[in-house]
């Protein structure tokens, strides 16, 4: 089977995506390590990597192994609620060094390796990054940064398969978070459930090999 690599599977849109690819692909887990990510790698069959996009010099040494790939989902990602003027620059740095620099540092690492396989760079974006959301300032902007990457990695690697998921809100602990900074009631069946999103992820990465989807556009109803 074709290989996938997924990070932050743990969460609850990363678990979603490992369930919708685990009956195509034979999955490699990559994340900080966990009792919740052992117990998803072992009720799918999976492999996990300890990663750390936080620290991106660590990256190249744990992916090494990896000759070959036919898809790298990045799933993983951090948000601090808060306005312009609430936030601090260390969240600035944290979310910067999460959603964009590990992004792009694992990316270059697995680059020969998609390469080989001649793969497919799925990115979960967000809203935030075609519309910027109030009371998320540092996430809106790793958000535009992660999109720009995308666009600039599908035009220099053209044999490679580029594709930019730009869900609402979806119904995780994330959201929850959210939600309460802004002072409302969680209520999660307003939100997309993240087996919705899942599904298309899926269907992207299973498109016809004449095809790329380029970007998908989900919202709530």
């Amino acid at each position: 089977m074709p290989t996938a690599f997924i990070t932050g599977p743990a969460g609850g849109l990363g678990t979603a995506i490992a369930d919708a690819l685990a009956p195509t692909h034979t999955l490699f887990l990559g994340g900080r390590p966990s009792d919740r990510l052992d117990a998803l790698a072992q009720r799918l069959g999976a492999t996990t990597w300890p990663l750390d996009l936080q620290d991106s010099d660590s990256i190249p040494a744990v992916v090494e192994p990896i000759d070959e790939l036919d898809v790298l989902i990045h799933n993983a990602g951090v948000a601090f609620p808060g306005r312009v003027a609430e936030s601090t620059v260390e969240e600035w740095r944290v979310t910067m060094e999460v959603n964009v620099v590990g992004v792009v540092a694992l990316t270059l690492a697995l680059l020969p390796a998609l390469r080989s396989a001649r793969g497919h760079v799925v990115f979960i974006n967000s809203g935030a990054g075609i519309n910027a959301s109030p009371g998320l300032a540092s996430y809106t902007a790793s958000k535009f940064a992660l999109r720009g990457f995308a666009d600039s990695l599908r035009n220099d690697e053209p044999d490679l398969r580029v594709t930019s998921i730009h869900p609402g809100r979806i119904a995780t602990p994330m959201q929850e978070g959210l939600v309460a900074y802004e002072g409302r009631e969680y209520k999660p069946e307003q939100f997309l459930r993240p087996e919705t999103v899942a599904k298309f992820v899926a269907d992207a990465v299973n498109a016809p090999p004449d095809a790329e989807v380029r970007e998908i556009i989900v919202r709530p109803r």
